[in-house]
């Protein structure tokens, strides 16, 4: 192995040495104590460490690193105390995710850390909102991604480089390619002889460097940083490297051929940059052996300071208030001007309105700048805004919410348009696991609208038509929104935008320019979870959301002998059950209409709600209207027998005469 230390000094070279010797003793350790079972579970990093290390000692404090669960270096090169290191694996509280999740599943907005999910993938995305949020600054700054060649095969990966590209965007992407996918050789996963040649594709610069030799990994690094403090862009790195051990301890190493393991023992890349310090008489054997037995000793002090820590006692209010990041909701009147406008106006002016209060706002979608979006609730933003606010993304839905996630890290607030609302099965994922999950795991918020255009009526067949607010009100970590009238859809997309939590804003398509209201023209809030009560009567309670309340309207009004208190819920989590009961206390009956289809819809969830805290003031059963159990269909004949207000009618007359 060749070393070239270039201008480094012999100070340098030697906290290079020591940053290499700190992740290693501190596995050798974390084995030994998994054998005697005091550790339960360990994911090996021997025989990558430099790349880590390099990079870290590479980069400033302050710009952020996205490792993976092998990348000790990189926490141990921030200074991170190990005592909390070994409380975070141990599952103590002073740890990072008070023993909510393990190993290197967290981040740290202290050390500019950010940690992975199991999804692999999804944490390139967030790399390109992180570097989005430092481009916008001009500050300057890097950002470094991890991953392994094992996930350079998600289509997550081609999301994130294909929108850093083409957003020049100051991201490196690093990968350490140590030739197994857990047991699955690259020659199963890849056709490419290098995975930096997939650079190519996205018109990306990449490098290929021997992930083993610490001086070519912290000098190239530190050469590309100074590089893109000028011209700033996104570089793909592929890293040559093994792992000595196996995916993690228990899966072992019998799936490698022993003289591969042969070949990759004798290029350790502690043993040789130590052979190396040692031949120029930079380190000697008696430095060595300082070094290493203050490390150990360090190590022996904060294993001893984490087993002292009493075991993790479970909270119930902590638990459930850490699901959301806490948030003072600020009510804000309006006057009495008002106008006269649709839906598609009251989203236009919240978005606008919010623009200009917040100018850490940016809206992304497909189509949203200079043509307006799908529905043109955009037109003419960027003329007002800019196009780096009001950014044109690629197809890639999963990246984009991702990105998303990595603008609010880097405090930003970030709005994703859904062109339609069925077109977020692509970007499922970062949202349940990463847009919901953040707070609750490391207290680190997602300050993220996803706008959903929705609903049927319009004719437009199985892929632009569902009504899926059901997929994420079964997920704790979102709110869901979803209003039926001009004021409450300002209103509330102005809360929505304000609340640091994922906000799931659903717009019902076929009300956007049907339905007319007086709204305030100037800035307003409305709080989330309180229902609107929109007619009052001692026969029945409708509760309805969404198109529903527009159809539950018209039926009510087709047949005036029913006298029924009209509920339009506007937010379904968090959602308004004192109303409900109130007014299920009241009537003594009550029907829920969904446009969804039935089957794990949320009005299953209300009836349950009513029955376990209601039973003894019913009348009748509770009753549930829904959409027939298939896909929406195309032809108007089609739609019109599966959507349920025809139905609805004839279910509430029945209820009102049990």
């Amino acid at each position: 192995m060749n070393f070239d230390r270039k201008e480094l000094s012999n100070i340098q070279l030697l906290d290079l040495y020591k940053r290499l010797l700190k992740p290693r003793l501190i596995e050798e350790k974390m084995l030994i104590l998994l054998r005697q079972g005091k550790v339960s579970k360990w994911f090996s990093g021997i025989g990558q460490e430099a790349i880590s290390v390099g990079i870290t000692a590479a980069l400033d404090k302050d710009e952020y690193i996205l490792p993976m669960h092998r990348n000790l270096g990189v926490f141990t090169g921030r200074d991170i105390p190990l005592h909390r290191l070994f409380s975070q694996w141990q599952g103590k509280k002073s740890g990072f995710t008070k023993g909510r999740d393990r190993s290197f599943h967290f981040g740290t907005q202290e050390f500019k850390i950010i940690g992975m999910i199991s999804h692999l993938g999804p944490q390139m995305g967030v790399a390109d909102g992180i570097a989005l949020a430092n481009k916008l600054k001009k500050n300057g700054k890097v950002t470094a991604v991890f991953t392994g060649e094992g996930a350079t095969s998600e289509g997550d990966f081609h999301e994130a480089l294909n929108i850093a590209a083409v957003w020049d965007l100051p991201v490196l992407f690093v990968i350490e390619n140590n030739g197994y996918g857990l047991s699955t050789p690259t020659n199963e996963q890849y056709r490419c002889e290098n995975l930096a040649d997939k650079g190519i594709g996205y018109g990306m610069e990449s490098h290929i460097i021997d992930g083993n030799n610490i001086l070519d990994v912290y000098t190239k690094i530190a050469e590309l940083k100074a590089s893109l403090a000028i011209n700033p862009r996104p570089i793909l790195l592929e890293f040559k490297t093994f792992r000595m051990r196996g995916h993690e301890e228990a899966s072992g190493t019998k799936y490698v051929p022993q003289e591969l393991m042969d070949e990759w023992a004798i290029k350790d890349p502690i043993a040789n940059f130590k052979n190396y310090l040692l031949s120029i008489s930079v380190l000697s054997e008696e430095m060595d052996v300082e070094f290493k037995a203050n490390i150990k000793t360090e190590i022996d002090e904060n294993w001893a300071i984490t087993v002292a820590e009493p075991d993790f006692e479970a909270n119930l209010s902590e638990e459930l208030n850490d699901v959301y990041k806490v948030h003072q909701f600020e009510y804000v009147t309006h006057s009495d001007e008002v106008e006269n406008i649709r839906v598609v106006d009251a989203i236009s002016n919240s978005l606008r309105q919010s623009m200009e209060r917040h100018d850490n706002l940016v809206i992304m979608g497909q189509d949203i700048a200079e043509y307006g979006g799908a529905f043109k609730i955009t037109e003419g933003f960027v003329a007002q805004f800019g196009k780096e606010r009001v950014r044109n993304t690629p197809i890639c839905e999963s990246a984009i919410v991702s990105a998303a996630m990595g603008l609010s890290i880097n405090g930003q607030k970030a709005i994703v348009e859904m062109q339609f609302a069925d077109f977020v099965s692509s970007g499922f994922n970062p949202i349940v696991n990463l847009l919901a999950k953040s707070h609750y795991r490391w207290l680190e918020n997602a300050d993220v609208v996803v706008r959903m255009p929705c609903g049927g009526g319009t004719q437009a067949g199985p892929f632009h038509s569902q009504t899926n607010e059901a997929w994420f009100t079964k997920t704790p970590g979102l709110k869901v929104v979803y209003p039926a009238f001009p004021y409450d859809v300002k209103g509330l997309l102005n809360t929505a935008i304000n609340d640091p939590n994922p906000v799931m804003f659903f717009e019902h398509k076929q009300l956007y320019r049907s339905v007319y209201q007086d709204v305030p023209k100037d800035y307003y809030t409305i709080p989330f979870g309180k229902a609107s009560l929109i007619k009052e009567g001692n026969d029945v309670t409708v509760i309805s959301f969404g198109a529903g309340v527009h159809w539950a309207l018209d039926t009510l009004t087709k047949n005036p002998e029913i006298k029924a208190d009209l509920l339009d819920l506007r937010t379904l989590q968090p959602m308004d059950t004192e109303a409900i009961l109130t007014s299920v206390k009241k009537t003594g009956k009550c029907i829920i209409l969904q446009e969804d289809t039935l089957f794990g819809g949320i009005s299953s969830d209300i009836s349950a709600f009513i029955m376990e805290n209601a039973f003894q003031y019913l009348d009748a059963p509770v009753k549930r209207v829904g959409s027939l159990e298939s896909p929406i269909p195309f032809v108007k004949a089609l739609e019109d027998q599966y959507l349920p207000k025809a139905r609805f009618e004839e279910v509430l007359k029945e209820l009102v005469a049990y």
